[in-house]
């Protein structure tokens, strides 16, 4: 794992396209695992824009979302496809037919889980997972407890999460019990994970993430696992790491991040 952090929340999401931009420019059949949330506006924004200012071309790549919330059609407003469509997919050049989510309105949720399984693998897994962090730790919505092989499933909302989120909703009570989310097992095949997290909100479990041992009860930490993931935060976010200045040292020395500076 690689921490890299950044002075501001603008700078640590322009950060994160500039990693997307980059490796899509340099593959552009890349298959991109997707993240949703309000962290993650700014990175499609910044996306958006490299499209439209410098031709930034998506037609050729294939995505993957991480998870949907069960019982929500397309076309809601709170669905996460309806989320994709209007911040990324509906703004730039990309085959909406190369788009993937879960389908959270399948009559047989667990045959959906094996089938979005299998798509991954028939498009030879995914090249770039980007990652957001829930406050209990969670990335997708791998509740505590997931399993650290755990493959693409139903899951039940830990009540942290259903605080976190239930604002987004105009009628709290509306909000879905349950979503489709990749597994941790899921997400530690793909060949390099991205995660941005921002803000002093995050401080606390971004520690526990990063420099915590590894936990079922924190999905994220599983991440210590992988080969190559970069985790990427602002100063907020940073606050309580205990080896803060090693990782600002990463950033202004090591050769892969001087295209960056």
């Amino acid at each position: 794992m690689e921490v890299i952090i950044r002075p501001t929340a603008e700078a640590a999401s322009d950060l994160v396209a500039r990693i997307i931009a980059r490796d899509l420019r340099a593959n552009p059949h890349l298959v991109l695992g997707l993240a949703t949330g309000r962290t993650m506006e700014a990175v499609y924004a910044q996306l958006v824009g490299l499209h439209r200012t410098e031709g930034l071309d998506f037609s050729l790549c294939s995505t993957f979302n991480l998870d949907e919330y069960v019982g929500l059609p397309p076309a809601d407003p709170h669905s996460y496809r309806h989320y994709m469509n209007r911040h990324l997919f509906n703004q730039v050049n990309i085959d909406l037919r190369n788009t993937h989510l879960p389908d959270g309105m399948a009559a047989d949720l667990d045959a959906e889980c094996v089938r979005y399984e299998e798509l991954i693998k028939r498009f030879n897994g995914i090249d770039l997972q980007l990652l957001g962090l829930g406050r209990a730790g969670h990335i997708g919505f791998n509740e505590p407890l997931s399993a650290l092989h755990s493959r693409t499933r139903e899951k039940a909302l830990a009540p942290l999460t259903l605080e976190q989120n239930r604002s987004l909703f105009a009628d709290p009570e509306t909000m879905p019990r349950r979503a489709i989310t990749m597994g941790v097992g899921t997400i530690l095949e793909a060949r390099r994970c991205l995660l941005l997290a921002t803000g002093p909100k995050k401080a606390g479990i971004i520690a526990r993430a990063v420099e915590g041992p590894i936990t079922s009860m924190i999905s994220a930490t599983a991440l210590q696992l992988h080969c190559r993931c970069t985790v990427v935060i602002d100063e907020a976010a940073a606050a309580q790491l205990k080896e803060a200045d090693y990782y600002r040292w990463i950033f202004a020395n090591e050769p892969e991040w001087e295209q960056f500076r």
